[in-house]
């Protein structure tokens, strides 16, 4: 058995007899509120994210822990009862299938990585059946696009990991995506995967009918810092490089925000105060290579990203990164990857 089906037949899962749906308004308040429990329902798809799912999980399993009681109760989700397969291979074991149909008060779908754009037509059809009841409904890691796929982020600020904002800006144009830790709007409750989670569910916990002090204990069990949704996935290169010169940094950031139209070192020394000469040799004692050689390094990597995780045109994605032509860019792309563009694309879609 693995740890995640040990873990949700503990006993803040859900168990004993299903008991039949019951009729629900499209709006309402957590069942808690009414003095009874908050019954969470985890949807999981094939190379959905481990890490993500128990990030999601223990935060309330510790919450029934610190208060004495079970209040919130949990059950993982999926189309079979058959192991569900993780993406780094581990299998997950369900406690029910979507046709279960129990009267969960959130659901949360647990994304796939890679991301897939097609085959999620019964997720889909479960979801909105959901959304009808008056579920809150929370997408993790890639989740958001499953979401987005079943129309059930019309009107609603989400996130999602990074890695896969391209992909759902370009598919789902009308959606408002940002590029935060997690975001809460209402009843759509969104987080960018890994470890965000545990700060959107102790978030969560310190809202009625939680209380901070819960959601502060719940964090000190796990040996974690709360972070807010506000603050960015991606981690600003001055906290990346604490401790690296001052010079080096500023230069790095005006390289990140100018991959477009690149700037030339002598325009970044210049920016920064200094000689080319001197930015030079910052380079190479810091890093170990030249200013320009970096900066290739972020255009290629960025590219890379765009490339993998969206459908864009590699033109487009070429001249978005600053190469003035495709030629340049596949020989450059071909040097850092060992393959062409259109290869590194078939190859990751195989």
């Amino acid at each position: 058995m693995s740890i995640i089906s040990l873990l949700c037949t503990a006993p803040g899962a859900l168990s004993g007899p299903r008991p039949a749906p019951r009729s629900r308004p499209a709006t309402r308040a957590l069942s808690m509120m009414n003095g009874g429990l908050q019954r969470f329902g985890f949807l999981v798809v094939p190379n959905f994210s481990l890490i993500a799912l128990s990030a999601a999980i223990d935060p309330l399993r510790l919450a029934n822990a610190v208060l004495e009681r079970r209040a919130y109760e949990y059950a993982v989700v999926a189309a079979t009862r058959e192991p569900v397969p993780s993406s780094d291979g581990i299998r997950v074991v369900p406690d029910l299938t979507m046709a279960d149909a129990l009267d969960f008060d959130a659901v949360f779908v647990i994304g796939p990585n890679p991301l897939p754009r097609q085959g999620y037509g019964e997720c889909i059809a479960w979801l909105r059946r959901m959304a009808a009841a008056g579920a809150t409904l929370g997408g993790i890691d890639t989740g958001s696009y499953v979401l987005a796929k079943a129309g059930l982020l019309k009107g609603y600020r989400c996130t999602i990991h990074w890695e896969d904002r391209d992909a759902l800006l370009e598919d789902f144009p009308g959606i408002e995506v940002s590029e935060q830790l997690f975001e809460i709007d209402r009843d759509r409750h969104t987080c960018s995967g890994g470890i965000s989670p545990l700060d959107m569910m102790t978030t969560l916990l310190s809202r009625p009918p939680g209380s901070r002090a819960l959601a502060e204990q719940v964090s000190d069990l796990l040996v974690a810092q709360r972070r807010g949704g506000e603050e960015k996935q991606v981690v600003p290169l001055r906290h990346r490089l604490a401790g690296g010169h001052p010079l080096v940094v500023s230069a790095l950031e005006m390289m990140e925000s100018n991959l477009e139209e690149p700037l030339s070192p002598t325009e970044i020394a210049g920016y920064l105060g200094i000689s080319r000469r001197q930015l030079e040799r910052l380079f190479s004692e810091q890093l170990g290579m030249s200013p320009a050689r970096k900066y290739l390094q972020l255009r290629l990597e960025r590219a890379r990203r765009a490339l993998l995780r969206s459908s864009r045109a590699p033109e487009d994605i070429a001249q978005s990164t600053g190469f003035v032509s495709m030629p340049h860019f596949i020989t450059r792309y071909r040097e850092a990857y060992g393959c062409t563009p259109a290869a590194d694309r078939a190859k990751h879609r195989s």
